[in-house]
């Protein structure tokens, strides 16, 4: 009875577009978790270029957004850009799909469809992602504005059942170990189930949008924008947008090269490699796009002393979240590995979870723990002992950091052959998603309460960025992982080396075992990052507790002082 009159108070459009969101996070997440493991076992990339890769893509899939909103509010309408999306997206899956059929046959037009496959979905990503939501928002008049919290609450599940779903059942398909041996021919399955889900999605959404996803009145809700809109919209931002544009252009292309150049050590590429064109041009893009549009909107002169203040406070937590997002989106690219070479994956009546399944324990937590934390900020609130936002974000930070050092300590004797009991990165997952709790949720609603209302896209945008940039730099960071268990065993099978030798520079190879070595994606030296070399898992491990630490206590240190710069905002 109450399932019945809770579906009353809300529109069924909102049913509507939830169906829609759950297949479409079907589909993401399940292409996500098979990802890395398909480009290192299946199209020979290697760990490091896969996890590059990984963080590059992620990173463009919070950037096209923005492209995706602009056209929506200028040309298309929200509707007609989900449509757009969900069938690039459904595209880009059956390319992937394609990709994970003929890699055997001709590795090299497997990678131009593999990479193909991924532009379409990051692109077909930006016209979703912003218009699904935005509709959200739209289908309550103002008088029901006070159903927002719920409805987007309901909707919140519908992307967590869609994830949740996705995370075990396409592992079971795509991520199959037969006597001892990865089955690669079976990642083409998962791809083509996150392509026909993304199908299901987009058709529910055709057939049903002009009967459910409309206003009170039965009018479409997110149609293509009359032209009255778009001028009043144009002229708003023509107000300051030359002079400004202008500046945020030649300061973009002059961070563009400067991020390149430290990126990849020089100006020009002397040899194509995908890892380093994704350093060296996405990478770039991300950082420099964050920092200019940020400056754009400092630009605007009308800008009040309160309303500058409180932009700054939104920079200031946006730059802080960039290292909760490389500590945590480690999830697709150097934990799934760990997972998979140097985890006891051994659960419960015996049975061996896959590796690219190990992701699912995230998702399961945010259902468990998502209205809990609800509860208890609302009691803190009651007793006038809530937290500030950026408090908040720091102890998200904090635990992130915690749940790394945890795990640090647990692999730091497991040696080349040790194996890491699952449970270790089931508590991982459960202190990381504490603080995302603490983070992502509270980062969204900061920037909504802060942000003048002729910004708050704008602003949304520069937040999104920052997870862009998250994203990239856990790329780079996941990029380091030492060798584990698998690379000595594969050194001393294929090639009769010694790994620990080589890496100790105990021996040196001759040009032969070098190119065996370079096929196989071998290591012969250890990784650095930041001058400082990584030997082994502990270490790589506490570059995490290190960046995410400091970033946590001095967030917590100057959040008083954010306090008063965001003038009685919570």
């Amino acid at each position: 009875m109450d399932t019945v009159q809770a579906k009353e108070r809300h529109p069924k459009g909102l049913w509507v577009l939830f169906s829609t969101e759950m297949w479409e996070r079907f589909n993401f997440y399940g292409m996500r978790a098979i990802l890395t493991l398909f480009m290192v076992n299946s199209l020979m990339l290697g760990e490091s270029n896969a996890s590059i890769i990984y963080g590059g893509f992620l990173a463009l899939c919070y950037l096209t957004p923005l492209l995706g909103g602009f056209i929506a509010d200028k040309y298309l309408g929200n509707r007609y850009c989900i449509i757009l999306g969900g069938s690039l997206m459904a595209i880009g899956q059956f390319l992937l799909f394609y990709s994970a059929v003929t890699f055997e046959s001709s590795l090299d037009t497997s990678k131009t469809v593999f990479w193909l496959g991924l532009l379409v979905i990051v692109f077909g990503n930006g016209f979703f992602k912003p218009n699904i939501s935005s509709m959200v928002g739209s289908l309550y008049p103002a008088q029901e504005k006070s159903k927002l919290d719920s409805a987007f609450t309901i909707f919140y599940m519908g992307i967590n059942i869609g994830a949740l779903l996705s995370q075990y059942f396409v592992p079971l398909i795509a991520d199959v170990v037969v006597d001892g041996q990865r089955d690669v021919h079976a990642f083409k399955w998962g791809y083509l189930a996150a392509g026909i889900a993304m199908v299901l999605g987009t058709v529910t959404f055709i057939i049903l949008k002009n009967k459910y996803v409309v206003d009170p009145e039965g009018k479409p809700i997110g149609d293509i924008p009359k032209k009255s809109d778009v001028k009043d919209a144009e002229n708003e931002s023509a107000k300051f947008a030359s002079s400004a544009l202008l500046g945020s252009l030649v300061l973009f292309i002059v961070l563009f090269f400067t991020f390149r150049y430290l990126s990849v050590d020089e100006i020009w590429f002397s040899k194509f490699e995908i890892g380093t064109l994704v350093k060296g041009i996405i990478y770039p893009i991300i950082y420099s796009s964050g920092i200019s549009l940020a400056i754009l909107i400092l630009l605007d002169k009308a800008l009040t002393k309160v309303e500058t203040q409180r932009i700054l406070v939104i920079y200031i937590v946006s730059f802080f979240i960039i290292f909760f997002w490389a500590a945590f989106e480690q999830a697709g690219s150097s934990l799934t590995f760990i997972a998979d070479n140097q985890t006891d994956r051994t659960f419960l009546f015996g049975w061996q979870m896959p590796a690219s399944m190990v992701q699912i324990f995230n998702g399961i937590f945010v259902v468990m723990l998502a209205v809990p934390f609800s509860i208890l900020w609302d009691k803190l609130r009651a007793k006038g002992k809530e937290p500030v936002s950026p408090l908040k974000q720091a102890m998200g930070l904090i635990l992130i950091a915690v749940s790394y050092f945890i795990i640090a300590h647990n692999v730091k004797d497991l040696g080349n052959d040790g194996l890491l009991a699952i449970k270790w990165l089931v508590l991982l997952y459960f202190i990381q998603t504490c603080g995302e709790l603490c983070l992502s949720p509270i980062g969204l609603s900061l920037v909504g309460k802060l942000s003048p209302k002729r910004f708050a896209s704008l602003l949304y945008g520069v937040f999104f960025i920052s997870n862009a940039a998250g994203y990239a730099l856990a790329g780079t960071l996941g990029s380091i992982l030492p060798a584990t268990g698998d690379k000595f065993k594969m050194a001393q099978e294929k090639v009769g080396v010694n790994l620990q030798d080589v890496l100790d520079k105990k021996v040196t190879l001759t040009p032969e075992q070098t190119a065996k070595f370079s096929e196989m994606h071998l290591p012969t030296e250890y990784t650095t990052f930041a001058g400082f070399t990584i030997h082994n898992l502990y270490e790589f491990f506490m570059v995490f507790v290190i960046l995410c630490g400091i970033a946590g206590v001095l967030l917590a240190l100057i959040s008083p002082k954010l306090k008063k710069m965001m003038h009685g905002v919570n």
